[in-house]
């Protein structure tokens, strides 16, 4: 039970706490991790004649699940880590029926006022997903 979970990350530490958490759960069942980030396309811009880009919303994704996957790897959890274009509960999602998740973890940043009735990650995840959701305290 639980051996796919799929977790979200923004480099909040709301997002740092589920990634606690579903590093934790892992480690009990013995299954592999999939961390998902994220972020929104840059294009390229040209500047007199030159391709320039600046460190674009795929590379600070790329850093944070870097940073996370080697943390759940330090942990003794198998990692995988999911860099997506896109909003992050479609991604979160898309990545849960690629790998046949058991199980999506997501904090539950956005799931008090306002945000909680308009749309929240949680609330999008929760409503659309493949797998059992878990919404962590992360507060």
């Amino acid at each position: 039970m639980f051996e796919t979970v799929v977790v979200g990350a923004d480099g909040s530490d709301t997002a740092a706490e589920a990634v606690r958490q579903a590093i934790e759960l892992v480690k009990l069942t013995g299954g592999r991790l999939h961390i998902v980030s994220a972020y929104s396309p840059h294009a390229l811009k040209s500047g007199e004649g030159e391709f320039t880009k600046s460190l674009g919303s795929d590379s600070v994704a790329r850093a944070l699940l870097d940073d996370l996957g080697s943390r759940a790897a330090l942990a003794g959890v198998q990692v995988d880590t999911h860099a997506k274009a896109g909003s992050p509960a479609d991604a979160i999602c898309e990545v849960a029926t690629d790998v046949q998740a058991d199980l999506i973890v997501v904090g539950n940043k956005g799931m008090s006022g306002a945000r909680r009735i308009l749309g929240s990650v949680p609330n999008s995840v929760a409503h659309q997903a493949p797998c059992s959701v878990l919404i962590a305290d992360t507060v």
